[in-house]
């Protein structure tokens, strides 16, 4: 029997009555029940207890109660007929007769099933299921309608009310308001004005009529809310009138300023010791008041967890804090259920807060019980992570809907569907199990009274269930919604119908909530007698309500506090409640003991909740309100600042993403710059060439940001030139402010509640490495809340700048994407054109628009200089008197220092005019003409050169001079300032002033007048200046010049020294790259100034006072492009000088000072650097590692401290990266190793080999902890997620596996792949997986479902290598079709396809911000690629096969890379940010060509360019570029006027080479291009292609004439003889093909080559051939014979190309082996090798005419070098002339003997790369020092022997 396993007393205590009632509920679960085992136990009890109520009856004669058991009988029978027992029921039927009832016509019921069977009520009061055919109700049905339709007297709640709100009146524009309340209903109806009419009042809809035309009252109103929430933050007290402050805010504030509010409220919890009671009580009120859509699943588990943490902490003390906690845990929870928050942790949070709360049930405080069952039962609407299998381990039952479907019901205020939704919650607990529950809570129901010395507590604990989730506490959270929104009516319906009215718990929370509405003064007197009146019903009606102990004496306990409450507003209910009281005394024999037990008690601990009451002084606001008013001073800055910028000439500038971004990928710099202050980054750093326009854009988005600058609410813009503000490091923004006379309370004002956007400009001009957002502590709390643009040179940068501008970290993601930047790029032609036209406008000079547009066309370099802003300006106003009369334009040369020069000497002209033209004194008359009859100009020039000098000197460059009379007097200031001559020159010259603060009127001008410092054409005498002191450093310091015998060496050069007061003297200028850029051109144009810089070298072989003259000089006449081939240089000290990219080779530097001098991609070959001092020296490389076998994979650890290297021969070696020596070598693999991974922390190395299986090492001590197999194929591919838990294996199988990384265990596999995994990784979140395969195919993985999201197709071969950006968004795939693609993981659609490489891409690495992309080929090369703009930004060659594994260090400073050649390189990306910037290709060089009259060379390549050279200098005259494809051969018309081109699209294009324009597009190929010729002639072009044939084309008409087809395989080059009659071509077939021009038929074909027959070419007398193959042999024709008459073997690699001289004496062969050879056209003898050029040879070109013999190659790198061939003595010798290269280190030959202090990663580089000779020890050179103190200390005893 059911009963007996529940009742707590026997059933014979039971009263008739009870009996009865017992019956019933028995028999209504009875029909119930989908069950119909349950149903027949359920019958057998309802049967049991009939007994029992009968046999009482019959001892007490009720006759009522009697009929009442019979129809009871009745329904009982009628049940078991149903079930099929029809002679039981026959018997009960007997029953019921033999006590008065009519058996007559029983009711009869369709049976229950247990698969149709729905109710939309509780087990215990549901409504039974009725057949289609019934035609009555059973007395069953009757009584249970009347159980249903509760009815409440009709004055109780008879309508919906209006929400309860303080009423408030409606503020005026501008008005003061008087509390916070008030600002909150202001925002709360700004909120509701989509709202319908009829909701809001006549007052609210005529108010926000009116605020909705007033945008900026309703800017004041959201700006209040933000600063009453920034004074809550800044509060150091935060006071529960503060608290309450702020939660009134809380429903209407904005999304971003609600999470900060709701982090203060988080942060002050977690950190106080004490609990704070009342930030407990505001967090509480603060979610539960939030719009839903504000809280996020993460903030709510985030806040869960510190409350848990608290509750568990604070248990067992004080009751007050466990009810605080225990609300605010309900509160979350309920926020929880609401927002749909799934996969609460189990472990962490859902078991032990559920452990806590129940541990509550045993608290002696009642309220503190219920407030932990409603906690309990919110927790289980909030699912944990546990899966369904673990659940059906753990526990049985069925899993039970949440609350989140009830939501909808509730906000559509959909009653029926709302109670529907609870029957959902209801239908889960079906079975034994649950029945128990039901029938435990109905024997309390009916036994508690009866029992009337079971305490108030007991029975309140009996009838809260802790063990599954429960229909009551969803029906409250729908009655709170119902009250909250004043459906009061609706809540009284709800509460008469819910399914679970009569549980306790339910009642306990209704009474409790009619008690708050009671007690609420905001509601109205009807209203809240109404809720007494119901708590009245509640306590009479125990058949409706059920008779449980605990929510009587709970409705008791509420009236009490009631009727004793005192104080404004609750007279009213306390005498009601005090009547309702008076009434329930008398009401019912059964509740008297109950009635009187709860009189005698005291009151309960915790009151009712009440509603906030008006706050009557809200310090908040107050102080928000009473603030000092800055709109007057902005507006006054605003116009101020606009008055200052007056009617400049502006044109908008176009700005690129990053320096290696390509031209064409430019964009509005002013849109990009508002979008990015619109999105919320914190710096943008703009950067670009001195005078490209930073300054003018700074001051032009002021002025375009003020214009858009709304009062008291937007951001203020203010312009910082940074140099005029003293330390700007520190509180910059209030010095700025002070400059426009801000008071200090403003400032403070404007700190604490304004946000500004700073335009800083000139960062380069301050001269200091301060991270000025970070340190001036902008964004943090309590300081200046501001947006930073920030302007700099780029050539002030240098290496890692971005630390010196990025917010935050830069390697945590979240502050990385803070930062961003551009660079303005040079006017393009449109734009220099609408400048003109601007200029021509406004200042009508001499020259209209034409006179200019002529000048841009015909003078040379003109339109490169007017690229630049600044330099355009300058040009416009000068070239007028620049160009002679009568000579034409195209003989003027301009330069960059020319424009200056005549720049300057035109304002000074014209400031002498202006000064000549005043009414001057007669003072200033005479001073004025006497420097007239000087020259005015030479002493304006001389002014200018003596204040550059005096700025830097005594300022240190910087620019800006402060000048007081009084406070500077006697100072360097007065001999420019004070002296009435002075004046009338600082009038005349190029300087602005602003106050008492000078400058030149642009920071170029003062580096040009320091230019003319150290040399001026029109004054030889340079300028004297007080003569330096000479800086010495440490004499123990290893950077110290120190003489070979210890003393130091006085200059005795015979000759007259050099300027000794000359800048290059007392200052190094190697990072003042525009100063340098003057003086390189002065090189070029001056040979006197070249001597002098001759001169300081050669000086400082003497002496080293000209050390720094020396360094200087060097430096500039390197820049200068000045070559140093064989230079005598023997004891020259430059320490520090850059000679980076400079050419140095066979150069004699023995016992010279190179300390810290920068080598990198420095020419060094077969120079002699012994005993060189080089201590600091820089390569911008480090030495590769050398492995014993190929190094297919590396690593670094997390840290960057070690380094791991996997192996092929099956070994792991990995090396400390302090010094690179290896430091563990780890073995256990059977097989090469694939992949080497760190761990997340570094403790752990991850491997995977062919051999089948993944290992787990120690990174510390390198023992294995685990071997993880489980695959059926070889595993490419291991990562570690990014949390370190797992790890995911790549398989030949077609699988991904993922493992715990702690313990081994298998989790997971992934199957979808059509072939062989090769790589998988993943995302930074680790919620997916990217993998990559043989089927072609990348494909993104869902890690938690399993489920492949994407399948990303578009590679045509295997997938080799996947990376996912740094910041999720983006995934590369490298394939061996060649290629990179970057994905958009959203979309699944390719962004880029990076292309480029001519072999397979096999390793690819993102860099540690996401910037840059590194990738590795099996052609050898490693590329640096540009992510956000697709363009190749680097090229590093080296390896010798194919770069198998990629990485960068975790500072993103360094890249590894490993190859099957054995090592491991080490590339310095740092450096890269250095001055150079690429002359040469980006690619590539495919094919060099030089011009018929010698005076250009052109040279191809696949970045698309095709580039045309000086030959003489080097420099690149012009580039032409465009719609053109890859280039892959020129070839150049016999007149030199056409170029001719072969692409990858399968075209021929005809370029006119003056013009740069295309002329013809020659269309018929079907693949690429690879060789094009032009005839003799000139007339026709032949072009040789994949698709076997050769072309001939007419060049006028761009007709095709001819088709020579005839290979069998791609056709590779083509050529004509020097006739023209015949042609030869050469393909992958191996043959050699001669053709008739005129027939087109082959007339020879020669077969001699084992490999692809690569190029062939003519002799220029025609009778021999020549022709290269990839077999490495070179083979000669004779073309009478058509036999090879001689091979030429020696080269060691493919030969890809050949060339005749001129004289054809000589044949040139370039191979893959970076050689080229030249060889004896007539003996085949090889007359000259030129080795070690960078990369592989992709073209060789011989000079066209007699007057000089030299070569050009073009190599894989992406540089042209030319090379002069001379006779001599029968010998050939080769000696570099120029290159233009993208920089590579050459060493090979250079001998370091006894080198000094050459460090040992130094010594080990410069090893490799072939330098010979071992440098001197540091020990050796220590015991120099030791010996030679010895035998001072030896001569000082002497001689004091001797004294004495």
């Amino acid at each position: 029997m059911v009963f007996g396993s529940v009742g707590s007393s026997p059933l014979g205590s039971l009263s008739s009555q009870q009996a009865w009632d017992l019956a019933n509920l028995y028999l209504d679960n009875a029909y119930n029940a989908s069950d119909p085992r349950i149903a027949l136990v359920l019958c057998h009890d309802t049967k049991v207890s009939l007994t029992q109520a009968k046999k009482v009856v019959k001892q007490t004669g009720n006759q009522t109660l009697n009929e009442r058991i019979a129809t009871t009988y009745i329904d009982l029978g009628a049940l078991l007929k149903i079930h099929g027992h029809d002679n039981e029921a026959q018997d009960i039927y007997k029953k019921a007769a033999k006590l008065g009832g009519n058996v007559q016509s029983p009711p009869t019921r369709s049976r229950p099933t247990n698969i149709e069977h729905t109710s939309n009520r509780s087990s215990l009061l549901a409504e039974d299921p009725m057949d289609s055919g019934t035609t009555r109700p059973s007395p069953h049905d009757k009584r249970k309608q009347l159980q249903d339709v509760v009815t409440i007297p009709t004055h109780i709640f008879v309508e919906n009310a209006r929400p309860p709100v303080i009423q408030f009146k409606l503020p005026e524009a501008d008005e003061r308001l008087g509390s916070t309340l008030q600002l909150a209903c202001c925002l709360g109806l700004l909120q509701a004005s989509q709202s319908p009419d009829d909701i809001l009042e006549t007052s609210a809809q005529n108010w926000l009529q009116a605020i909705e035309k007033d945008t900026d009252e309703q800017d004041r109103l959201k700006t209040m809310a933000t600063e009453v929430i920034r004074a809550f933050k800044r509060d150091e007290f935060k006071d529960a009138k503060a608290v309450a402050e702020v939660v009134c805010l809380a429903p209407v504030l904005e999304k971003d300023l609600f999470h900060d509010l709701l982090a203060e409220f988080y942060s002050g919890i977690d950190h106080s010791g004490l609990l704070k009671l009342h930030l407990l009580e505001g967090l509480a009120q603060l979610i539960q008041g939030a719009d839903l859509g504000h809280l996020s699943a993460d903030d709510l588990v985030k806040i869960l967890g510190l409350l848990s943490i608290r509750l568990r902490d604070t248990h067992q003390q004080s009751t007050d804090q466990m009810h605080q906690l225990t609300l605010a845990v309900s509160h979350v929870l309920d926020a929880m259920a609401d927002t749909k928050v799934t996969d609460l942790d189990r472990e962490k949070l859902h078991e032990p807060l559920s452990n806590y709360l129940r541990e509550l049930k045993r608290s002696s405080d009642p309220y503190l019980v219920y407030q932990a069952a409603y906690a309990y039962q919110a927790l289980l609407c909030v699912p944990d992570n546990e899966t369904k299998w673990q659940a059906a381990m753990r526990r049985t039952g069925k899993v039970v809907k949440g609350v989140s479907g009830l939501v909808s019901a509730v906000k559509g205020l959909d009653l029926n569907k709302f109670i529907e939704g609870l029957g959902d919650v209801q239908k889960g607990f079906e079975g034994v199990s649950k029945v128990v529950e039901i029938v435990q809570s109905a024997y309390n129901d009916v036994s508690t009274l009866a029992e009337s010395g079971k305490g108030f507590l007991d029975s309140l604990k009996e009838g809260f269930s802790f063990d599954r989730k429960r229909d009551w506490y969803s029906a409250l959270r729908g009655a709170d919604v119902l009250i909250r929104d004043g459906e009061l009516a609706t809540f009284r319906e709800l509460v008469c119908k819910a399914p679970c009215r009569r549980d306790p718990a339910f009642q306990w929370g209704v009474c409790q909530r009619l008690g708050e509405i009671a007690t609420n003064s905001v509601w109205g007197p009807d209203t809240r007698r109404d809720a007494i009146a119901f708590l009245g019903v509640m306590y009479r009606n125990d058949e409706v309500w059920g008779q449980h102990a605990s929510v009587k004496q709970w409705i008791l306990s509420i009236l009490m506090q009631l009727s004793t409450s005192s104080g404004t507003g609750f007279q009213l209910h306390a005498s009601v409640a005090d009547a309702m009281l008076q009434e329930l005394e008398t009401s019912g024999d059964d509740k008297q003991v109950l009635y009187q037990m709860s009189r005698k008690k005291a009151l309960m601990s915790y009151p009712l909740k009440i509603a906030m009451p008006e706050l009557g002084s809200p310090s908040l606001l107050d102080r928000v309100q009473n603030r000092p008013d800055v709109e007057g001073n902005i507006r006054l800055m605003r116009k101020l600042r606009t008055k200052e910028r007056g009617n400049i000439m502006y044109i908008p500038p176009q700005a690129k993403s990053s320096l290696q971004a390509a031209y064409d990928t430019r964009f509005s710099l002013m849109e990009r710059v508002k979008e990015i202050l619109q999105g919320g980054q914190k710096v943008f750093l703009l950067h670009g060439d001195s005078g490209a326009g930073k300054s003018t854009f700074s001051r032009e988005l002021e002025i375009d940001l003020w214009q858009s600058y709304r009062a008291k609410t937007g951001r203020i813009p203010l312009h910082i030139n940074l140099p005029a503000i003293d330390k700007p490091e520190h509180d910059m923004i209030a010095k700025q402010l002070r400059k426009y006379d801000f008071t200090e309370a403003q400032i403070r004002e404007m700190k604490h509640y304004r946000k500004f956007i700073l335009i800083c400009d000139g960062y380069d001009e301050i001269q200091q490495s301060h991270n000025l957002y970070m340190s001036n502590r902008l964004g943090q709390h309590g300081e200046w809340s501001a947006q930073m643009v920030i302007s700099c040179r780029t050539e002030y940068l240098g290496v890692d700048y971005r630390d010196r501008f990025q917010p935050g970290d830069r390697n945590n993601l979240s502050d990385s994407l803070l930062f961003q930047e551009a660079v303005i790029v040079p006017f393009s032609i449109d734009q220099v054109h609408a400048y003109i036209r601007q200029y021509v406008s406004i200042h009508q000079p001499m020259w209209q628009m034409e006179d200019y547009k002529q000048a841009l066309e015909v003078i040379p370099s003109l339109q490169d200089l007017m690229t630049n802003p600044f330099l355009m300006t300058l040009s416009l106003d000068v070239l007028p008197r620049m160009v002679d009369p009568g000579q034409h334009l195209s003989a003027t040369q301009v330069t960059r220092v020319g424009l200056y020069d005549h720049f300057v000497e035109q304002w000074l002209e014209r400031g002498k005019k202006r000064i000549g033209a005043k009414d001057l004194d007669r003072q200033s008359r005479v001073i004025f003409d006497r420097l007239s009859d000087e020259g005015f100009t030479q002493n304006g020039i001389d002014y200018l050169k003596r204040l550059a000098v005096a700025i830097y000197k005594e300022q240190g460059g910087k620019p800006i001079v402060g000048y007081s009379q009084f406070k500077d007097e006697g100072s360097w200031k007065d001999a420019f300032f004070l002296r009435e001559d002075k004046q009338l020159l600082r009038e005349a010259c190029p300087l602005t002033r602003n106050g008492n603060q000078h400058r030149f009127i642009h920071h170029s001008i003062l580096e040009y007048g320091l230019s003319l410092a150290v040399f001026d054409p029109q004054d030889e005498t340079n300028i004297t200046m007080p003569e330096a002191m000479d800086r010495r450093g440490s004499v123990a310091s290893a950077m110290s010049i120190i003489s070979e015998d210890g003393s130091d060496r006085k200059a005795t050069a015979s000759e007259q020294e050099p300027d000794i007061n000359s800048p290059l003297v007392w200052r190094t200028f190697m990072n003042d790259c525009s100063f340098l850029q003057f003086l390189e051109e002065r090189v070029k144009q001056e040979p006197l100034f070249k001597q002098r810089l001759f001169d300081y070298i050669e000086h400082s072989k003497r002496d080293k006072k000209w050390r720094k003259a020396a360094a200087n000089a060097i430096t500039i006449l390197v820049r200068a492009g000045i070559h140093f081939v064989g230079s005598d240089l023997r004891g020259i000290q430059i320490p520090r000088a850059d000679l980076s990219y400079g050419v140095f080779d066979s150069a004699r530097l023995q016992d010279t000072d190179l300390r810290m001098v920068n080598f990198r991609g420095t020419w060094l070959r077969q120079t002699d650097l012994s005993r060189a001092q080089m201590a600091g020296a820089q390569f911008g490389e480090l030495p590769f590692l050398t492995q014993g076998s190929m190094a297919n994979s590396c690593a670094y650890s997390p840290d960057g401290k070690s380094f791991a290297v996997g192996l092929e021969n099956s070994g792991i070696n990995v090396y400390t990266t302090s010094n690179w020596e290896r430091i563990l070598t780890l073995s256990g693999h059977t097989s090469g190793i694939q992949r080497v991974v760190y761990s997340p922390n570094g403790d752990q190395i991850a491997s995977c080999s062919n051999d089948g299986s993944v290992k787990l090492w120690n990174s510390e001590t390198g023992s294995l902890q685990q071997t993880l197999t489980g695959h059926t194929a070889w595993i490419p591919w291991v990562a570690y997620s990014h949390h370190g838990k797992h790890v995911a294996f790549a398989s030949g199988d077609g699988t991904i596996r993922l493992w715990d990384a702690a313990t081994g265990d298998y989790r997971q596999t992934l199957s979808g792949h059509k072939a062989g995994v090769t790589c998988a990784v993943y995302s930074p979140n680790d919620q997916r997986i990217a993998s990559g395969g043989y089927d072609l195919t990348v494909r993104l993985w869902n890690v938690e479902h399993g489920n492949c999201s994407h399948i990303l197709s578009g590679h045509s071969s295997a997938i080799r290598a996947v990376a996912y950006s740094p910041r999720g968004n983006q995934v590369a795939s490298a394939s061996h079709d060649t290629t990179i693609r970057l994905w958009n993981v959203e979309t699944g659609t390719c962004s880029y396809t990076l292309s480029g490489y001519i072999d397979a891409v096999v390793s690819i690495a993102y860099s540690p911000e996401g910037g840059q992309l590194v990738s590795g080929s099996r052609d050898g090369t490693v590329k640096i690629w540009d992510v956000e703009t697709a363009q190749c930004r680097q090229i590093l060659t080296g390896h010798k096969n194919s770069v198998k594994s990629v990485v960068y260090s975790p500072r993103g400073d360094r890249i590894a890379t490993g190859s099957a050649d054995m090592t491991v390189r080490l590339w310095d990306v740092s450096a890269e940010a250095s001055r150079f910037i690429s002359s040469g290709h980006s690619r590539e060089v495919s094919s060099v060509k030089c011009s018929p009259n010698g005076d250009f060379i052109v040279s191809a390549s696949p970045d698309t360019t095709i580039r045309l050279w000086d030959a003489d200098i080097g420099v690149c005259r012009r580039i032409i570029s465009g719609d053109i494809s890859f280039v892959y051969e020129i070839a150049l018309s016999p007149q030199g006027d056409l170029i001719a081109s072969g692409s990858a699209d399968g075209t021929v294009r005809l370029f006119d080479v003056k013009a740069g324009t295309c002329l013809h597009v020659l269309r018929g190929h079907s693949e690429r291009v690879d060789c094009v010729a032009f005839s003799p002639l000139g007339d026709m072009v032949a072009s040789a292609s994949g698709d076997t044939t050769v072309l001939l084309w007419d060049v006028k008409t761009g007709e095709r004439r001819r088709i020579l087809d005839g290979h069998t395989d791609a056709a590779l080059s083509v050529v004509y003889s020097p006739d023209g009659s015949r042609i030869a071509t050469c393909s992958k077939d191996c043959t050699v093909r001669i053709w008739e021009v005129d027939s087109g038929t082959c007339s020879q074909i020669l077969v001699g080559h084992t490999n692809w027959a690569r190029d062939v070419v003519y002799s220029p007398q025609g009778n021999q051939l020549a022709s290269a193959g990839y077999d490495t042999i070179i083979r000669l024709w004779n073309m009478g014979t058509g036999e090879c008459w001689l091979t030429l073997t020696g080269h060691k690699d493919k030969v890809r190309t050949i060339a005749y001289s001129k004289q054809g004496d000589l044949l040139a062969s370039g191979s893959w082996d970076g050689i080229v050879r030249l060889w004896g056209a007539a003996t085949g003898q090889c007359r000259a090798e030129i080795q070690n050029i960078p990369g592989a040879l992709g073209s060789v070109a011989w000079s066209t005419t007699s007057d000089e013999n030299f070569l050009v190659t073009g190599s894989n790198d992406g540089s042209v070098l030319r090379w002069d061939v001379t006779e001599e003595g029968g010998l050939h010798k080769t000696r570099l002339r120029w290159l233009a290269t993208n920089g590579t280190l050459a060493v090979t030959g250079a001998s370091i003997q006894d080198a000094r202090a050459l460090s040992g990663v130094n010594k080990q580089l410069l090893k490799q790369r072939g330098a010979i000779g071992e440098p001197e020890h540091l020990l050796r050179e220590t015991s120099k020092k030791l010996i030679t103190m010895t035998s001072v200390v030896s001569q000082l005893k002497k001689s004091s022997s001797g004294m004495t």
